[in-house]
């Protein structure tokens, strides 16, 4: 691997008025599970859906003309597309608010290796803080410069989608040329669709600030109550934005082995009611919103294994400057910023569980009691962010049956922390 991280330059864009509310990661997981059926299901579904999506988004002119011209299925160095969810109404129950101030709270990196055997979808807090190019609101036409530290969720309101592609692409030093930024509305479509999701709870949750209550045990969560288990931060691990980020990937997993091993996605009702969900929620970049781009992702993906869709938290550090905000952890991030570049097949450490998160004492978190620990986190910390000092979590995976790992995969710093979709994981609660 190359000891320099390549560094793109910062880049300009426009982006629709469209925007999406607050941490909309049921939208991610269930955009996945579609795309894992066949090229034909697609094609029909996403022609059918595209033909009335609402308008799409312009990202920069490299990131555009590599999208136009490029096959996704066959990208030098695997395919790259990021996901956003904001935390504004805008573009939803006809609403007229003005646009400038979006933050986009959730944002997640999809990278689909060359060879099409791995997933690997890397999570940035939305309070790290990082340089982020000069870039021109296309609603306001308001200019704001560049910074070499600035709060990581105001890249939306800064500039759009494209600007947080830019300051992704400043950070990891990838290209991306596919975007999505997703709304509120489809979170209750989608977990309605797939008739709930078991997730695990080793501890009680317990959260005024989104109404979540659940006791220990595995519970089936649904329309507001999933939102509410991905929206709640201090309900979870230290109530830091990392726990939450943690407790969203024991949900992500549960849901994808849900639609890949229970025949969700041969249900042709389902099916469309989930593709139909996902699309009609989610302003998409102009290369995405093309029907050949949904059936090649959908043939890149189908047959791949849950123990090769790695979920990870972007490697962070307290700042020293300000214990509620985080910034990044320089030598971690170059390693896992380089295998990225250079499409390398990687794996998870036994003990990489984040902050709320934890290792499952069965085989099947939907029907075996779950295990009772401590919180993963630091319960003392009051931060968005909190201290990344925090113990990672109890060690161990349970992967699935079925599920292989790639072979010969380089093993990730142990610091990186995430899980497989095939690893049965419970929340911890605060």
């Amino acid at each position: 691997m190359p000891d320099a991280i390549r560094r793109p330059v910062a880049r300009h864009g426009k982006q629709a008025r469209r925007r999406g509310w607050t941490t909309l990661v049921t939208v991610v997981a269930s955009t996945l599970a579609v795309l894992l059926v066949s090229g034909t299901s697609v094609a029909a579904i996403a022609g059918a859906q595209l033909a009335t999506a609402p308008q799409t988004v312009e990202l920069s002119t490299d990131d555009q003309s590599t999208a136009k011209t490029a096959d996704i299925t066959a990208i030098k160095g695997g395919a790259n597309i990021l996901l956003i969810g904001s935390d504004t109404r805008v573009g939803q129950f006809d609403s007229d608010e003005d646009v400038e101030g979006a933050r986009n709270d959730v944002t997640m990196l999809i990278h689909i290796s060359e060879d099409h055997q791995q997933l690997t979808a890397v999570s940035f807090p939305r309070d790290l803080m990082v340089p982020i190019p000069a870039c021109t609101n296309p609603a306001t036409g308001t200019t704001y410069p560049a910074s070499t530290s600035a709060m990581f969720n105001t890249a939306l309101g800064n500039g759009g989608v494209s600007c947080v592609v830019d300051t992704v692409e400043n950070l990891t030093g990838l290209s991306i040329p596919y975007a999505g930024l997703i709304t509120f509305d489809g979170v209750i479509e989608m977990s309605n669709a797939l008739g709930g999701v078991d997730v695990c709870v080793a501890q009680p949750i317990d959260d005024t600030f989104t109404g979540l209550h659940l006791t220990q045990g595995s519970h089936s969560l649904e329309g507001s109550d999933a939102l509410a288990f991905l929206r709640t931060r201090h309900g979870v691990g230290d109530g830091s934005d990392l726990a939450r980020i943690s407790s969203q990937q024991v949900f992500l997993s549960a849901l994808l082995r849900k639609v890949t091993s229970d025949g969700t996605l041969s249900n042709p009702i389902t099916l469309y009611k989930l593709a139909g969900a996902a699309l009609s929620n989610m302003t998409l970049s102009d290369g995405l919103a093309q029907t050949r781009t949904l059936v090649g992702l959908a043939s890149a993906l189908r047959g791949m294994s849950t123990a090769n869709m790695l979920f990870v938290q972007y490697p962070v550090a307290d700042d020293p400057a300000d214990s509620a905000r985080v910034i990044v952890d320089q030598d971690t991030a170059h390693t896992l910023n380089v295998v990225l570049q250079n499409d390398v097949k990687s794996s998870l450490s036994d003990s990489t569980t984040g902050r709320a998160s934890e290792e499952s004492s069965g085989s099947d978190t939907a029907s075996s009691s779950p295990s009772t620990g401590a919180s993963a986190g630091s319960s003392g910390s009051s931060g968005s962010s909190g201290s990344s000092s925090a113990a990672a979590g109890t060690s161990g995976s349970v992967p699935s049956a079925t599920a292989t790992p790639t072979a010969s995969a380089t093993p990730l710093p142990s610091s990186i922390t995430g899980q497989s979709a095939s690893e049965q994981t419970c929340s911890v609660g605060n």
